[in-house]
């Protein structure tokens, strides 16, 4: 299919394996980028350029439409769909702000030394790649560490609604991730968030958690650029 970038061979798989797996190629091509918002999309083309049938296509075409990273037209095939500046300042941040501070603030009497040596270590991952510069890798640590905390704050109705806009937020942290003028800076936000968890005091982290998520307004790229 024109204008599709280049993807991996796909390994032989059954058909439910198959499925995840050209998921996970469209899904790492929009979050990357790579395929850009208003591309079109037909079950055929991504099958022609996968080199696998319709039918794992056809039920990843669902699965990412269920995400929100694209949207289907009836007799027009299928759209990417992009991250507005607008919908991040107006729909995902408000959503992530109330969802977070109310699971970091369940999460912090549970979290046991090991709950924290894991984080630590996301932090470490992160500083490695703003080392390396592989913003891809930055931003995907990014979004292990707040699910972490949202898993662990045992909230379960939280973690179903962060897993149905993570595909969306995550498109946004790979975005800003390379508009970092230093991005070692992402890891002390980070520490930053363990300390305050740390310290037991709730309205300091519910502060400390606000300002985190905020924080991509003031490295958000210029959309007339």
């Amino acid at each position: 299919m024109s204008g599709l970038p280049p993807f991996p061979p796909l390994p032989a798989a059954s058909l439910a394996s198959r499925r995840e797996t050209v998921a996970d190629a469209l899904r790492e091509a929009i979050t990357s980028g790579r395929l850009q918002a208003g591309q079109k999309l037909t079950e055929s083309g991504v099958a022609e350029h996968l080199g696998t049938s319709r039918a794992p296509v056809r039920e990843a075409l669902r699965q990412l439409e269920q995400e929100g990273l694209v949207i289907s037209y009836p007799y027009r095939g299928t759209e990417v769909l992009g991250v507005s500046q607008e919908e991040i300042e107006n729909v995902l941040v408000p959503i992530r702000i109330s969802l977070e501070k109310f699971a970091f603030r369940k999460a912090m009497p549970r979290l046991t030394d090991a709950d924290y040596a894991h984080l630590q270590s996301l932090v470490r991952t992160m500083e490695e790649a703003a080392e390396a510069a592989d913003a891809a890798l930055l931003a995907d640590e990014d979004i292990r560490f707040h699910e972490a905390v949202v898993t662990l704050s045992g909230q379960q109705h939280c973690l179903q609604i962060w897993r149905s806009i993570q595909p969306r937020v995550r498109a946004y942290f790979r975005r800003d991730a390379s508009h970092y003028a230093d991005a070692t800076v992402v890891a002390e936000q980070h520490r930053e968030l363990i300390d305050a968890l740390r310290a037991g005091d709730e309205q300091a982290l519910d502060r400390a958690v606000t300002a985190h998520i905020n924080t991509h307004f003031s490295i958000a790229p210029d959309p007339s650029e």
